[in-house]
């Protein structure tokens, strides 16, 4: 890409700037997965940004068309959207639905399924109808939808088993004492081999994933260093789930409203290949705390700082070894190596 990153991992690479540009930078179909969660349709204006209901389709679509055109065949493109309500009414927006029949019937993207993300821990809201009159129930679920260029996108859901229940481990040891094979009034032939073990369940489409990551390095290092968090992360569990199921060992995952850098993190982790792409400087300078976690407090600060007052690019395991090395430095009187002052000038 023309432009530098802000920060670069072994895997990754965080840019600020805005996406949409950033896209066009990409070759056509060079990404396996796109994971992302862009500013939801609100009627009140963020301070992470966000675009009126009756114009969010408008607004989200050159996205969407940049997407298609960056992804591989076999890629898919997972879509995090917030529900949100009417505005001065207990009635129900439909622009996520309206954004889902656009990608499909103006771009030409397939719906591979869709996903629904229950946060357990999601605090009531709206206040107006759910605390205030309580003529509606809190909206906790957000939409995910899981689009592909093809009907047949890569995915491998024995990657994402999910543990077997209590009931089900005890039908497995012992199956004939729980059910006789037999064909079910749904017209299913549960067969002998329904009780064999397969490594864990299938997972629905429904995905209870609560968003409490208060211990978070992310979180406690913005809140040590006094500086503001991203208001609408989701958690690293999400994003984990679709790039296990979506993708392999390798393959470049990209988040085009990358925020906190959730994304990039959990793909990190998983030993894929990632691009950020997030406007707001401040925002993506201290995803970096994402990547810090266990080092000392002046390393942090000092990687922050220079993060945040340049467009410099810096490779974090060589500049935090290069300031940990500074701080032995100083408190042993000695020389800096050179090797730390051509990373740190």
């Amino acid at each position: 890409m023309r432009n530098k990153p802000l920060y670069y991992t072994t895997n990754g690479q965080a840019y600020v700037g805005d996406s949409l540009k950033l896209l066009k930078e990409l070759p056509d179909a060079s990404i396996d997965l796109v994971m992302t969660s862009p500013p939801f349709a609100l009627r009140r204006q963020k301070t992470y940004g966000n675009v009126d209901e009756t114009e969010y389709v408008q607004w989200i679509k050159p996205f969407g068309q940049e997407v298609f055109r960056v992804l591989k065949e076999s890629g898919s493109f997972v879509l995090d959207l917030g529900g949100a309500y009417r505005s001065g009414m207990p009635s129900r927006s439909l622009y996520n639905f309206r954004v889902l029949l656009a990608f499909c019937d103006e771009i030409g993207f397939h719906l591979a399924e869709d996903f629904y993300w229950f946060n357990p821990a999601k605090l009531p809201s709206p206040i107006e109808w759910v605390n205030k009159r309580k003529i509606r129930a809190k909206d906790s679920v957000n939409t995910v939808w899981w689009f592909s260029k093809t009907d047949s996108p890569k995915a491998d859901v024995r990657k994402v088993l999910a543990p077997y229940s209590d009931r089900m481990k005890k039908l497995i040891e012992d199956p004939e004492s729980f059910y006789t094979p037999k064909k079910r009034p749904s017209g299913h032939d549960i067969s002998a081999g329904f009780g064999k073990d397969n490594g864990g369940a299938i997972p629905s489409n429904l995905l209870s994933i609560p968003n409490t990551d208060s211990n978070s390095s992310y979180l406690r290092l913005c809140k040590e260093l006094g500086l503001e968090r991203h208001p609408a992360r989701f958690p690293s569990e999400l994003p984990a789930f679709f790039i296990k199921m979506l993708t392999d060992d390798g393959d470049v995952v990209l988040d085009i409203f990358g925020g906190s850098n959730t994304t990039g993190f959990a793909a990190e982790a998983l030993k894929r290949k990632w691009l950020t792409f997030e406007m707001n400087h401040e925002y993506l300078a201290t995803s970096v705390f994402r990547f810090l976690d266990g080092h000392s407090y002046d390393t942090v600060k000092r990687v922050f700082d220079k993060l945040n007052n340049s467009h410099a690019n810096y490779f974090i395991g060589e500049t935090i070894c290069a300031l940990e090395s500074i701080n032995k430095a100083k408190s042993k009187s000695t020389s800096l190596g050179q090797g730390a002052l051509i990373l740190l000038r």
